[in-house]
């Protein structure tokens, strides 16, 4: 599994990830059936640059599978409003005028009612 990202390449390897060797079958997953139709025509490609890597020890056969969408890592947004008044932010909170603001919320509240 380690050599995966060398057999393929960065751009590849980035879109993709071995997850399990099974017998003589490497399991990877990929992003969506796009993905794994691609790869698929590029098997025989990919088996002999694992051969080349792994010799003796190269997997026989791959099996592509669509995988779980994985999400970068998030950055938590710094709150507005100190932890002593614990406040859920508006987006009126965005409009500098406080007669504007005010008038904005009442419309908001008469459009919800209706």
């Amino acid at each position: 599994m380690a050599a995966w990202p060398a057999a393929i390449g960065k751009r590849l390897g980035q879109r993709t990830r071995a997850v399990a060797v099974r017998e003589s079958c490497l399991v990877v997953e990929v992003e969506d059936e796009l993905w794994r139709r691609n790869l698929w025509g590029l098997r025989e490609q990919i088996l002999r640059n694992l051969a080349e890597l792994l010799e003796d020890n190269a997997p026989k056969k791959l099996e592509f599978r669509i995988g779980i969408p994985r999400r970068p890592p998030q950055r938590e947004e710094p709150s507005r409003f100190s932890l002593a008044s614990p406040r859920v932010w508006d987006e009126a909170d965005g409009i500098a005028d406080p007669a504007l603001r005010r008038v904005y919320i009442q419309s908001r509240r008469k459009a919800r009612a209706s």
